[in-house]
């Protein structure tokens, strides 16, 4: 129930208007996401590097519905892209097809990814599509494919172990050799189209693991979870693949022992590293996913 609800809240504007401007909030944020700006990011990466941590960058925001917000949105992951070739920070960027206005029209954000995709390609550097609620995966998945040709090696995908229909599109991405990063899912979705149940989710996670892994596809396991980590070392002992053959990755702030533990065993472990002002559906979603984040708020509120 609580998770749920702070799922709900993470989707309302009114609410998140508000706390925007609780300094409170902003400095427990600052814990999961970098800073505002693109240099907040560059130097949490250039830390992460040094310690041998891999990185990407995520440039917040979601659910654009103006053709200008969706353009500048683009615009700053090429300046992201040009920042990093330019900085000593190595880093790779993620992104939201709906920041770039999926929900507005699939053509005009295709033409936004394009132009993230191109200049990522020309800097040989990667896109990763992160994944969005239910209603949206299908178009992201198809969008993803109807450029995946043109930009093979420069752009993977993330799938989410809690829909039902998962199995099946990792199937479908396995036999096509794509990139699949894949998570347990963080957004509020209905029995109908979601695993309620935490052991059912695992059970999916493990499975489609196993069929990414069997079918050769370069895998990334997202996940704080010691048991799904466990499993997907336990899989690759079974089709005897080496420490690096699976990234693992994990997010900023979250379990960073756990994080360089596995890094110190010789596994890459790639950190997901978000910035910028739009920062309050990710932390609602920080608090939902594990009961210490959402601790570790109540105590800052107390305190503050």
């Amino acid at each position: 129930m609580l998770r749920r609800t702070l799922l709900f809240l993470s989707e309302r504007e009114g609410l998140k208007d508000v706390l925007l401007r609780v300094p409170v909030l902003r400095r427990v944020a600052r814990r999961f996401v970098a800073g505002d700006h693109l240099e907040d990011a560059l130097r949490a990466a250039r830390e992460l590097n040094r310690e041998g941590l891999l990185v990407t960058l995520d440039y917040l925001g979601e659910s654009v519905d103006d053709r200008a917000t969706a353009r500048r949105a683009a615009e700053a992951y090429v300046d992201s892209l040009d920042a990093i070739e330019g900085d000593e920070a190595e880093s790779t960027i993620s992104l939201k097809l709906t920041q770039l206005g999926l929900a507005i029209d699939r053509s005009f954000c295709e033409e936004n990814l394009r132009r993230v995709l191109d200049r990522a390609s020309s800097l040989d550097s990667f896109v990763r599509i992160d994944m969005e609620s239910s209603e949206h995966t299908e178009a992201t998945l198809a969008l993803f494919e109807a450029v995946r040709e043109d930009y093979r090696g420069h752009v993977g995908v993330v799938v989410q172990s809690y829909l039902r229909r998962t199995e099946d599109d990792v199937r479908r991405l396995a036999e096509q050799g794509a990139p699949v990063r894949l998570c347990k899912g963080a957004y509020d979705e209905p029995p109908e189209v979601a695993f309620q149940d935490p052991d059912e989710v695992d059970a999916s996670f493990v499975r489609c693991l196993r069929i990414l892994l069997e079918g050769g596809a370069p895998t990334a396991v997202a996940s704080h979870d010691e048991r799904m980590v466990e499993a997907a070392l336990g899989l690759m002992d079974e089709h005897a693949m080496e420490t690096g053959d699976v990234e693992f990755q994990m997010l900023y702030g979250v379990r960073r022992d756990f994080q360089r533990a596995l890094a110190r065993e010789g596994h890459p472990v790639r950190i997901y590293v978000p910035y910028g002002s739009e920062w309050y559906p990710y932390l609602m979603r920080r608090m939902a996913e594990r009961p210490a984040n959402l601790a570790l708020v109540l105590r800052a509120l107390v305190g503050g």
